[in-house]
């Protein structure tokens, strides 16, 4: 028998979903032995989120400061054949009780040498987040062996209001009569998650080597190639405006509130001015970059693009 790990954190319940689906074939198989770990954070992370304590997260989101979470349930020497990790993106970095939970002794002893699995729902924007995430398990001498990324479904311009109404007021939309979209993935999309899980039981029943392949040819990830500099630059931007607020203490403390005001006045005319222009550009270049865009797509799409 087969054994897989699955690793968690959903702070609105969807990821929560998503991993159901996605894992549903394993759960129903004979052959597959799956336990189930959610990540229970060490600092408390409400949701809604009040708008203060929202902002007041990107710094340490940025830089990779977590809080350690609580002890887990499964014992750290345990031994697994497959680790799948789901995570949220938190302002272009994975979630800090993820951080957190990899951050850990339990995660150096539990990953090191398996493979591993992402599984990732977000807004759209998810590639400097997975960039962090193959250089921590890279640390931790784990193995990826495949990603998924599954997007809102109201895309770039839509998810730029709904996802934060959602994340403040807890919920989904759409509102002000369809003037901001649904937030959050397509509930198809979540179901059909259900394929790799599939795939996972072929592979694993077989006995097969969980290669990079493994989710390969299932539409298991899209880079959006108009994304790319714009990640790169809000990602820059991110490390430059979390480093100013560290300075001025800890999370929570007062000194940060005039210059979190500020900086949303900033990401807000980033948003709609940068970014927009940064796309247009790409598109009028496009016939000049075709061939590096086409090797930034494969590189961001490894190891289960195409």
């Amino acid at each position: 028998m087969k054994k897989v790990l699955v690793i968690h954190y959903s702070q609105s319940g969807q990821l929560s979903n998503v991993v159901q689906n996605f894992t549903q074939p394993l759960v129903d198989s004979p052959d597959m032995s799956v336990t189930f770990e959610n990540i229970i954070p060490g600092v408390d992370y409400p949701f809604p989120w009040p708008f203060f304590r929202f902002l007041d997260t990107f710094p340490e989101a940025v830089y990779l400061d977590s809080p350690p979470p609580l002890p887990l349930k499964v014992a750290e020497d345990e031994d697994f054949d497959l680790i799948i990790l789901a995570y949220q993106v938190w302002f272009l970095s994975p979630s800090l009780p993820i951080t957190g939970f990899l951050q850990s002794p339990a995660a150096a002893k539990l990953l090191k040498g398996k493979p591993v699995i992402t599984l990732i729902a977000c807004r759209d924007m998810w590639l400097m987040a997975q960039e962090e995430m193959k250089t921590m398990l890279h640390d931790l001498d784990a193995t990826l062996v495949g990603n998924v990324a599954l997007v809102d479904e109201a895309g770039s311009i839509g998810s730029f209001l709904a996802t934060p109404a959602w994340v403040l007021s807890g919920k989904r939309g759409p509102h002000l009569g369809g003037l901001i979209p649904r937030a959050g993935v397509a509930d198809a999309d979540i179901v059909n998650c259900k394929r790799f899980g599939e795939r996972l039981v072929e592979r694993l029943t077989d006995n097969t080597p969980l290669e990079p392949d493994l989710l390969c040819h299932l539409n298991a990830v899209r880079v959006n190639e108009t994304l790319i500099a714009s990640e790169k630059t809000a990602r820059r931007a991110f490390r430059l405006w979390g480093k100013l607020l560290r300075s001025l203490g800890p999370s929570g403390s007062i000194k940060r509130k005039p210059v979190l005001l500020i900086y949303v006045v900033f990401l807000t005319a980033m948003i709609l001015t940068v970014v927009p222009l940064g796309i247009l550009i790409k598109k009028i270049i496009a016939p000049l970059t075709r061939q590096r865009i086409a090797e930034q797509k494969a590189y961001f799409g490894k190891p289960s693009g195409s």
